[in-house]
């Protein structure tokens, strides 16, 4: 008998499917582990065929009896074919490290999963239960849950899993982190207790190995709830799928394989007819476009308390320094809210989305900036460890008592981060209990680790990057204080815009709750009539959609248009330019796409050398893979990239 099998390794370019010989009969599906070269390869089984004209190897040895799902095999053939993606390259995302590994067998404790407990009563209001019926009756597998912040979406993803349940059937749950969605898991651990299985990063591969394996193993419905990759869960009964805060960047994987991770779903969802709900607050534009196009988009606009109470909203203009007479950082008005909330013991949330202290080292002298070696970007300054930190690769260095350019002590650091917030604060509010949440900490003393303590009100005033901005319930928190909202919207990026509503509607949507019978938010920026900032402080998501999209149609960026980034690296700026150029020489003949003339890419020199790049867009995802396939192999492409940063 004889097979084709996808090799989990890379072997040449353009291959795919090799065939091979077996004395035992295989299933589509089935792991196995086959000769490749002078060593040997994990495999997947994908079809028998007749023998052919040409002499194979046999098969060494068949892994698990049990096939992966059928639904995970097109999936892999339908990847590689939507994102021009060797097939190997895919089965490695469903496949966990180790696997030809012997573990030792599964504990009782993990074993408990098998035990079936009692499904709970999940109370809804009547704004959910009509979106719940509205979310059922849809056409289409995949239905959008546009939900303002505190209108409870995650009541409906109960019952929808519970209903899963009920038929059976499992339910994967994507979470952009685990770390900054611990409330959602928590929820859903209290509920079906130990139906949820959790799978992400902090597990070793053992316990990664061990929980695919018995998920593959499995009959036994379960609620999986994980990053993108619980998506890849060999889960046999898939009922349904959940991909909540489903705007987040982090459900775009940004290295090989790179794939959306809605998109995949999506098609998981159509293959087994059964249902994808996408929630958010801040949909992407072109998922809230394409689900109004389709009829398929369900709306929550109450929050879920009655009692819940808009935020009284100040916006301050960072450019009156008059507002500014008592710290340089926080409005008088600000500093002034948060000393009535020590003396009512509620809660203070200062949110700003850079780290560290201060972003930019120069020399006063000379003028020159402290650089990364290896980035070519500035290095951010750490007061608190007295140190210099790139924040795209991690180097570090203490930080110099003399400018490494000209010799000069005068060295200058402008700019501010968390870091720096947080100093400020303490120094302020000396009796504060203030607590900052960011990339910087550790994982014990993370908002994950303290979360009962920072929900109980322990915490005064919390300080925090994105980190902070999504997700959280805090009964206590009566203000929310929002350092510089305009800070990442002038960036050279068609998304700009999108990223900094989502960010100030999600970070606004933290009070106002229903906790408290006042709530405050400080919006401090130095664009006070931008129109994005005035649609995200009045929480009008339709009104933004609406300015947004007539941009994007203007200027031929998604959802009206399919789009590639096309890069070029070299370690010469002349031969990164010779090829790119080479590139576009090529496209520019194609009457059917759009493409921009060669430009360095915003990270124009790192470690790996110079960066070039060109975007190409079409209306037909087709036209735009065709001429794909003929780019010159050395270049590195994005499809449907987020971001062009």
């Amino acid at each position: 008998m004889f097979y084709e099998v996808i090799p989990a390794k890379l072997f040449k370019k353009g291959a795919g499917f090799l065939t091979y010989s077996s004395d035992v009969s295989l299933q589509p599906g089935q792991i196995v582990e086959i000769p490749l070269g002078k060593s040997t390869t994990v495999g997947l089984v994908y079809k028998k065929v007749v023998q052919p004209d040409f002499p194979t190897k046999p098969i060494v040895r068949v892994l698990y009896a049990k096939p992966l799902p059928k639904h995970l095999i097109k999936m892999i053939v339908w990847m590689s074919e939507y994102y021009l993606t060797p097939l190997p390259t895919i089965l490695n995302l469903i496949l966990p490290n180790g696997i030809t590994k012997n573990r030792r067998k599964f504990t009782k404790n993990a074993e408990k999963t098998e035990q079936t407990p009692k499904l709970p009563l999940i109370e809804l209001n009547k704004a959910q239960k009509n979106a719940l019926n509205s979310l059922q009756n849809s056409p289409g597998a995949t239905k959008l849950l546009h939900g303002v912040t505190g209108s409870g979406k995650t009541n409906i993803y109960l019952e929808m899993a519970k209903n899963a349940l009920k038929q059976q059937k499992s339910t994967i749950l994507l979470v952009p982190e685990i770390s900054l969605t611990s409330q959602l898991v928590r929820v859903f651990e209290e509920t079906f207790g130990q139906k949820v299985i959790l799978i992400h990063s902090k597990k070793t591969e053992a316990e990664r190995h061990k929980i695919w394996e018995s998920l593959l193993c499995s009959n036994t419905p379960s609620i999986i709830i994980g990053p993108r990759s619980a998506l890849f869960a060999p889960v046999n009964n898939l009922g349904l799928i959940i991909i909540d805060e489903c705007h987040e960047s982090s459900y775009f994987q940004e290295n090989a394989p790179k794939y959306s991770t809605l998109r995949v779903a999506s098609f998981i969802a159509k293959t087994l007819n059964i249902d994808c709900i996408d929630g958010s607050a801040t949909p992407l534009i072109q998922d809230y476009y394409l689900a109004k196009t389709h009829n398929s988009l369900v709306t929550l606009k109450e929050k879920a308390k009655g009692t819940a109470t808009e935020p009284q909203i100040s916006v301050i203009d960072l450019k009156e320094r008059d507002n500014f007479t008592k710290n340089r950082y926080f409005s008088n008005k600000l500093l002034e809210s948060i000393n009535r909330n020590l003396e009512n013991h509620q809660q203070t949330l200062i949110f700003h989305n850079r780290r560290g202290s201060a972003p930019l080292s120069i020399c006063e002298d000379c003028g020159e900036s402290l650089l990364c070696p290896h980035c070519f970007l500035p290095l951010t300054l750490h007061a608190d460890t007295y140190e210099l930190i790139c924040h795209t690769c991690g180097f570090k260095q203490r930080v110099p008592k003399a400018c490494p350019h000209c010799g000069s002590p005068n060295l200058l650091y402008k700019g501010f981060g968390t870091k720096l917030l947080e100093t400020e604060l303490k120094k302020l509010f000396k009796d504060a209990n203030i607590m900052r949440f960011d990339a910087d900490n550790t994982k014990s003393n993370s908002l994950d680790a303290m979360y009962d303590e920072v929900k109980a009100g322990k915490i005064d005033i919390i300080i925090g990057t994105q980190t902070i901005a999504k997700g959280l319930d805090l009964p206590k928190l009566a203000t929310v204080g929002i350092v510089q909202a305009d800070a990442g919207l002038f960036l050279p990026d068609y998304s700009a815009e999108e990223r900094t509503f989502e960010l100030i509607t999600q970070v606004i949507g933290r009070v106002g709750r229903g906790h408290l019978d006042t709530a405050e938010v400080f919006v401090q920026t130095f664009q006070p009539g931008s129109p994005v900032i005035n649609f995200a402080i009045k929480q009008d998501y339709e009104a933004f959609a609406e300015h947004l999209l007539k941009k994007r149609k203007d200027t031929y960026f998604p959802p009206f248009s399919f789009i590639a980034k096309i890069e070029i690296v070299m370690k010469t700026e002349s031969l990164a330019l010779k090829k790119i150029r080479a590139i576009y020489r090529e496209l520019i003949k194609n009457p059917k796409l759009k493409i921009s003339p060669p430009t360095p890419a915003f990270h124009e020199r790192t470690g790996r050398g110079f960066h070039w790049q060109i975007i190409a867009r079409s209306s037909s995802r087709e036209q735009l893979l065709k001429a794909l396939k003929t780019v010159d192999e050395t270049a590195h492409v994005t499809l449907d990239p987020p971001s062009l940063l």
